[in-house]
């Protein structure tokens, strides 16, 4: 398998709203050392034996091991049965890491731990990724978000009524990347973004388990008025739109939907755009 860096936008940190950035996803260990799987998907800080703690933390697999962990080797097991990675444990060391990036398979992984030729123990996590849409939302409604960081100069009313965000959460176990981000339906300015995926200042926005971000679109969907007269005009009209997410893990694509009511003048500089989910 190849496995990549990911490729991190250089105002990625201006996308990141809320969210930790540290998941734990590791089965919690029984007394005599052996793996166990909780029900609620988190590590075990407390775990007996070697394996200590097993978790995501951004697009990193970490191990801690026990101070008196009797072992020299660390394998990580994809869940198509292939070896993923090996770590060598010198004396004294308590943690390892491998780098999954955001190139995985996601699947259930086996972190297994041995002396010499010996299995000394292993514990088993879920690494799957799960990207949700939960806002959408425009200049002219929400003058808090860092537009001008992002956009850099947005003087002009096209670029203020035009640009918009897309908030996103990764609600999994692993990290994920949104590669392309697009707006279909009754928005003013429905095309497909030709120069990229449709994100702003990014080929893809890296996305770690637990964390929310906002994803700003580079295709401007709520500016110039198209053909079928869909946007502000005195007279008022509405519509709905679908926002869509493609993501690499697994190459999904998620689409959720919006109502929307547009009223004012139809040169947007006085228009009032109401969006609610659909």
């Amino acid at each position: 398998m190849t496995r990549n860096n990911p490729i991190i936008s250089r105002r990625n940190v201006l996308r990141t709203a809320a969210g930790a950035a540290l998941v734990s996803v590791a089965g919690c260990l029984t007394d005599d050392g052996d793996s166990g799987t909780p029900g609620d998907g988190t590590g075990s800080p407390d775990g007996e034996g070697p394996l200590q703690r097993v978790a995501v933390e951004g697009t990193t697999l970490v191990v801690e091991l026990s101070p008196d962990a009797d072992v020299d080797q660390i394998n990580l097991i994809q869940p198509n049965g292939e070896l993923f990675g090996t770590r060598d444990v010198a004396a004294g060391v308590q943690q390892v890491t491998f780098e999954i990036g955001t190139a995985y398979e996601p699947g259930e992984y086996r972190v297994v731990a041995l002396k010499g030729e010996e299995t000394v123990t292993e514990s088993t996590t879920d690494i799957v990724p799960e990207i949700q849409i939960q806002d959408v939302g425009l200049y002219r409604n929400n003058p808090d978000k860092p537009w001008d960081e992002v956009y850099g100069d947005t003087e002009t009313d096209r670029k203020k009524n035009g640009e918009a965000f897309v908030t996103v959460a990764n609600v999994g176990s692993g990290p994920d990347a949104v590669v392309e981000l697009l707006f279909s339906g009754d928005v003013p300015n429905p095309i497909e973004d030709p120069r990229g995926g449709g994100i702003y200042d990014a080929e893809q926005v890296v996305i770690a388990p637990g964390e929310t971000t906002d994803l700003y679109s580079s295709s401007f969907p709520f500016g110039t008025e198209t053909e079928n007269g869909m946007g502000c005009s005195p007279d008022g009209n509405s519509g709905q739109f679908t926002v869509t997410v493609e993501t690499r893990v697994a190459g999904n694509r998620i689409s959720k939907s919006y109502e929307v009511q547009y009223s004012g003048s139809d040169d947007m500089t006085d228009c009032e755009v109401t969006i609610t989910e659909a």
